[in-house]
């Protein structure tokens, strides 16, 4: 099976039978103090709805995320790439009128809605990138996006549209950095995109899931358990170093809808970029809710064994993610590589918070010259932030 949960709910300090009590932090004194209640306008608990699980909620007796495409539906994809082919356009022009998709269309348009509207998350499974060009895998790639979302964003000041993630110990800032490293990463939210996405081109020779936890699960065990946490989650006086000092929420109630944008680094620092000392520090109460959104997250989570071809798609305004470390082998197949891409609907997009908007105006709106490089490229043509989510 392709999916695991992680066992019962592990919460610090919080006195219920059914979830074990770690010792978690140095900094759970605060545990008694304020417990009155989320943040005025905030839910007490959000509806037990398809958002809202955890990784023990997916297994044989209930639909999964994974959706296989059956030999017909390969033959449609290749059609479709054939026929955009045929028109000589720029391949960044790929779009649902120019890549049709009689039958499985439809079937993308729900799973889009599944993605905006139910669990959030989905994985297109059955591409053998062995069978293509990079080129025509690109083209299939982005056809198939414009069906779960038809806006693609930017990624970086320099326009690039793909970034490809990929273990490179070629300097100690590369070897530090998310994109590059092999260590596992914490859970976060991506910058900016309402969904992120990406194509698995190759997988590691061992390690490397994905690893997904529900912003909306975790919010009722702290809206049950720790609702002071939500207020900290809440306030306006987190201080972040990405991609210019803003003091603003990691969680936003907007549009009765509930937005985590959630990452450490930018908050904490890491060994290859420590923050800097002119910037305001986290004190202790924003310190335990870094590290008790981290446990539950981990408690809920649900892990994705990724096969070469997958295109995962994940509601980013809902949905943390992170990735186990991994080891790549000698051989190429054998080298985790990832293509990733940030995209928006304009028929199903949520509304974004004020103190995001910037963000999202620089990805999708802002007039920006847009680069395509179809493989990872040497030196800085993939401009690393110091601190990525």
């Amino acid at each position: 099976m392709d999916f695991m949960s992680t066992g019962p709910v592990l919460l610090p300090t919080l006195g219920r039978p059914s979830l074990s009590v770690p010792e978690y932090g140095s900094h759970l004194g605060s545990a008694s103090e304020g417990l009155s209640g989320p943040p005025a306008g905030f839910p007490s608990q959000l509806g037990q709805g398809t958002l809202a699980w955890t990784g023990q909620d997916f297994d044989d007796d209930k639909p999964h995320i994974v959706h296989n495409l059956n030999k017909s539906q390969l033959s449609e994809i290749c059609n479709a790439k054939d026929h955009f082919r045929s028109l000589e356009l720029d391949g960044d022009l790929v779009n649902r009128s120019n890549f049709p998709l009689p039958t499985l269309g439809p079937i993308l348009d729900s799973l889009s809605d599944d993605i905006y509207n139910g669990r959030g998350l989905s994985v297109i499974r059955g591409i053998n990138p062995g069978d293509y060009s990079i080129e025509d895998l690109t083209i299939i790639w982005l056809g198939i996006q414009a069906y779960i979302a038809d806006q693609r964003g930017c990624q970086d000041h320099r326009g690039n549209m793909l970034v490809h993630i990929v273990a490179d110990s070629s300097s100690k800032v590369k070897l530090g950095h998310h994109r590059h490293s092999t260590s596992a990463i914490s859970f976060h939210n991506e910058e900016a995109g309402d969904v992120v996405a990406w194509l698995t081109r190759s997988t590691a020779a061992a390690g490397g899931k994905c690893i997904v936890a529900s912003a909306y699960a975790i919010y009722n065990i702290l809206a049950a358990h720790r609702p002071d946490i939500i207020r900290t989650l809440a306030r306006s006086d987190w201080p972040f170093a990405l991609p210019r000092f803003q003091c603003r929420p990691l969680l936003f109630w907007h549009d009765s809808r509930l937005v985590m944008n959630f990452g450490r680094t930018p908050l904490l620092g890491n060994a290859v970029h420590p923050r800097p000392d002119h910037l305001p520090k986290l004190n202790d109460r924003q310190r335990e809710a870094l590290d008790v959104v981290e446990a539950i997250a981990q408690a809920v989570q649900l892990e994705v064994k990724t096969q070469p071809g997958d295109m995962h798609f994940i509601n980013n305004l809902a949905i943390l993610h992170r990735r186990e470390g991994f080891v790549d082998g000698e051989s190429s197949e054998q080298k985790r590589h990832l293509v990733r891409m940030r995209l928006r609907s304009t028929r199903l997009g949520w509304e974004i918070p004020d103190s995001l908007k910037q963000e999202w105006h620089d990805a999708f709106d802002k007039d920006t010259c847009q680069t395509w490089h179809l493989e990872p490229m040497p030196g800085d043509v993939f401009p690393l932030r110091k601190y990525t989510n």
